[in-house]
C-alpha cells in the first residue's frame, strides 16, 4: 500500500481582520478531510484485495472443476469456459471467446436441443437438463449431460445462459459393465437355484422310484388282463363271422366267460386310466420342480406346496418319521410355486435329518401354518437335538453345513433364506422351548 501523500502548504493569507480561532477551526476540518482520505484509501486496498482474492478462489473452482462450464451470451456466444471443456475441445479460453455454442456441439439435433433449452430458460434459476453430443479433441462426438440456467443481470433480467455438463461416455459404459455383471449375476444365482434343487431331488430318488412303481404295476397288470380280453373277444368275433349255430355260440360265450369280461371291462380301463393319471401327475410334479423357475410371481396356495414337500421327502426316507401337519385356513402368497416348494423341501429335510440320528427315540416332526394380519406364518419343528447356539448365526451361511462330508451342499438353508427374500419375507431359526429346532417362515399375504 503507498504512503499517502501529505497535503500542499496552505497559501499565505493576510491575517487583518481574521479571527485566531476561525483558523483553527480551518486547520481541524482540514486535518478531518485529510484523515477520511486516508481512511478511505486504506478501505479501498483492501477492497481490492478481497476483489482479487474473490477473483482467484473463483478462478481456481472453475480450473478444478472436472464437469465443463460455458458462460454464454443472450446470442449463445462464449463469454467465459473452464478448463475442463477447454481439454476436452482441445482450445484454449482465448479461441473460445465470443464463437458459438452451437460450433462446439457435433450434429444438429444438438444444436436444437440447445437452442431450445436457451429459449426455455427465462425464469429465473430454473435450470433445463439436456443431453449433448460436443465435439472433443479428436473430432469424435462425446455425449454430456448438460444443464442450463438462466444468468442474471443487476437489473434482474436474464443477460445470458449459464452450462454445465459432465460427459456421460464412461459413465454409461460402466452401467453397461454394471448391468451385464448384474444379468451374469442373476444367471448363475439361477443356475445355483437349480443345482441345489437338482441335489434335493437326488435325495428323493428312491422314495420317487417306488412312488412311481405303485401306478405303473396297476397299469401293467390292467394291460395285462385287456390283452386276454382282447384274445378272447376276437376268438368269439371269429365264431360270430363264421356263422356258427346259436348252441356254439352260447358254449362258446360260456367258456370265455363273455358276460365277466364286458362287465370287467370298464373298471380295468377306469383303473388304467387313474393309474396312467397318477404317473403323469408324479412325473408332472417333478418336472415342475426341477425346471428353472420363471421371473414372474403367481398367486400360490401354500396349503398345496406344504402337501407336496411332505409328500416327497416321506417317500424319500428310508424309515418312517411322523409328521403332524396342521393346515388351517387357506393362505394365498404371491410367489414361484417351484421356489418355495424348494424352501420348505429343504426345511423338512433338514428336520428329518435332525431327528434320524441316534438317540431320538420316536422321531416326529410338527408342521403348522397360520395367517396372521398380513403375514402367514409357517413353522417347521423337530424333536431332535437341536441347533448348537454357536451355529445359530451361521446357520444360513452358505457353505455352512454340520452335516458329515456328503451329506449336504451346505447351500439349502442358504438359498432357501435368499429365495425368502426376494418373496418380501423372512427365515429364521432358533431352539424350540421343549428341545429340538424350529424354523420358522414369514411371508406377506396375496393382496
Amino acid at each position: 500500500m503507498s504512503k499517502p501523500r501529505s497535503p500542499s502548504p496552505l497559501p499565505t493569507v493576510p491575517m487583518e481582520g481574521v479571527d485566531e480561532s476561525t483558523w483553527l477551526d480551518v486547520i481541524q476540518k482540514m486535518d478531518e478531510v485529510y484523515t477520511r482520505l486516508i481512511d478511505d484509501e486504506v478501505e479501498l486496498e483492501k477492497k481490492n484485495t478481497e476483489l482479487e482474492q474473490s477473483q482467484q478462489f473463483i478462478f481456481s473452482v472453475l480450473t478444478s472443476m472436472s464437469d465443463v462450464l460455458v458462460v454464454c451470451d443472450e446470442r449463445g456466444l462464449i463469454e467465459q469456459a473452464n478448463a475442463a471443456l477447454c481439454e476436452l475441445v482441445g482450445r484454449p479460453e482465448e479461441q473460445l471467446r465470443s464463437s458459438s455454442l452451437a460450433d462446439l456441439l457435433a450434429d444438429a439435433a444438438s444444436v436444437d436441443a440447445a437452442r431450445a433449452a436457451m429459449d426455455r430458460s427465462d425464469a429465473p434459476r430454473a435450470g433445463q437438463g439436456i443431453e449433448l453430443n460436443l465435439l472433443d479433441r479428436a473430432g469424435q462426438p462425446v455425449p454430456v449431460d448438460a444443464n442450463c440456467t438462466p444468468r442474471i443481470g443487476p437489473n434482474g433480467r436474464r443477460v445470458g445462459t449459464v452450462w454445465v455438463g459432465r460427459p456421460t461416455a464412461e459413465l454409461k459404459r460402466a452401467y453397461h459393465e454394471m448391468r451385464a455383471a448384474h444379468e451374469a449375476l442373476k444367471r448363475t444365482q439361477q443356475q445355483l437355484l437349480h443345482s441345489e434343487k437338482m441335489a434335493s431331488l437326488g435325495q428323493l430318488v428312491a422314495g420317487v422310484a417306488h412312488e412311481l412303481n405303485n401306478p405303473i404295476s396297476f397299469v401293467l397288470g390292467n394291460v395285462h388282463a385287456l390283452r386276454k380280453y382282447c384274445d378272447r373277444l376276437q376268438t368269439y368275433m371269429a365264431a360270430l363271422h363264421a356263422h356258427e349255430p346259436e348252441p356254439v355260440l352260447q358254449a362258446l360265450r360260456q367258456k370265455l366267460r363273455i358276460e365277466h369280461l364286458l362287465g370287467d371291462l370298464p373298471s380295468l380301463i377306469e383303473g388304467t386310466l387313474e393309474g396312467a393319471q397318477r404317473t403323469a401327475d408324479i412325473v408332472h410334479g417333478l418336472k415342475r420342480f426341477s425346471a428353472m423357475d420363471p421371473e414372474e410371481r403367481t398367486p400360490v396356495n401354500l396349503v398345496e406346496v406344504i402337501d407336496r414337500a411332505i409328500h416327497w421327502v416321506q417317500k424319500g426316507r428310508p424309515t418312517p418319521v411322523d409328521v403332524r401337519w396342521q393346515a388351517g385356513e387357506r393362505c394365498t402368497v404371491m410367489g414361484s410355486a417351484g421356489q418355495l416348494q424348494q424352501v420348505m423341501m429343504n426345511l423338512l429335510q433338514n428336520a428329518f435329518d435332525a431327528v434320524g440320528g441316534p438317540g431320538v427315540v420316536s422321531p416326529c416332526v410338527w408342521v403348522a401354518m397360520a395367517c396372521e394380519g398380513t403375514q402367514v406364518r409357517v413353522s417347521v419343528r423337530d424333536n431332535g437335538p437341536g441347533i448348537p447356539p454357536e451355529h445359530l448365526l451361521r446357520i444360513f451361511d452358505p457353505f455352512f453345513t454340520t452335516k458329515p462330508v456328503g451329506k449336504g451342499t451346505g447351500l439349502g438353508l442358504s438359498i432357501s433364506y435368499g429365495i425368502v427374500e426376494q418373496h418380501g419375507g423372512r427365515l429364521s431359526a432358533h431352539n424350540a422351548d421343549g428341545g429340538g429346532a424350529e424354523f420358522v417362515l414369514e411371508l406377506p399375504k396375496a393382496q
